[in-house]
């Protein structure tokens, strides 16, 4: 899956997610080159191919339907680039920002968006509460522990937050709409719904 190299140790399990080769090729190159960046950042504890598919992109993978057609998504803490990357990745009518204020994070996002095929992707060395771009239809985060209502400003009337792990609770102008059953854990979507 690599453009000529030797295929990619991540392929085949891609594939067993069922995902379009188009999909699979450009995550392919994503955990590639996230496998040969662990030595120099501590992007995930997923060791072995199949377990980077596993935490990386299957636990994420189902929230690419709740993405309406050619919308906006920022991702908060794009750290490794799960959620926000592998789901601009499944998904190349979205127009994703990916917002990550650590310096050698930043660098992987940049350069992970740019080899898997999205270099149009924003990618923003800053945090959340300094994001003055424009709302999106969907703010995504994972592991973060942050108040709904400090990423209100993200979040356009009647957009959607999904929140992978962590912790969240609704209030404010948020509702929870859902929670999304995945290979291992949910994720919680909240509606926000402000008059």
């Amino acid at each position: 899956m690599t453009r000529g190299g030797p295929p990619s140790p991540h392929a085949a399990s891609l594939r067993a997610l069922g995902l379009p080769p188009e999909a699979t090729a450009r995550l392919c190159r994503y955990l590639d080159l996230l496998a040969r960046w662990k030595g120099r950042v501590n992007l995930t504890a997923a060791r072995s191919p199949e377990e980077r598919v596993a935490v990386l992109v299957a636990e994420v993978a189902p929230a690419a339907a709740l993405l309406e057609p050619a919308s906006r998504l920022i991702d908060v803490g794009s750290g490794n680039g799960s959620p926000g990357l592998v789901l601009a990745l499944l998904r190349p009518d979205l127009s994703a920002t990916l917002l990550e204020p650590r310096l050698r994070r930043w660098a992987f996002l940049r350069e992970a968006s740019r080899a898997a095929g999205r270099p149009e992707l924003d990618v923003r060395r800053e945090r959340h509460d300094r994001y003055a771009g424009p709302p999106a239809a969907v703010v995504t985060l994972r592991g973060l522990a942050l108040p709904l209502e400090a990423l209100r400003p993200l979040v356009r009337k009647g957009g959607r937050v999904i929140v992978f792990g962590g912790e969240a609770a609704g209030g404010g102008p948020f509702v929870l709409e859902s929670r999304l059953r995945l290979p291992t854990s949910e994720a919680r979507v909240f509606r926000e719904c402000s008059t």
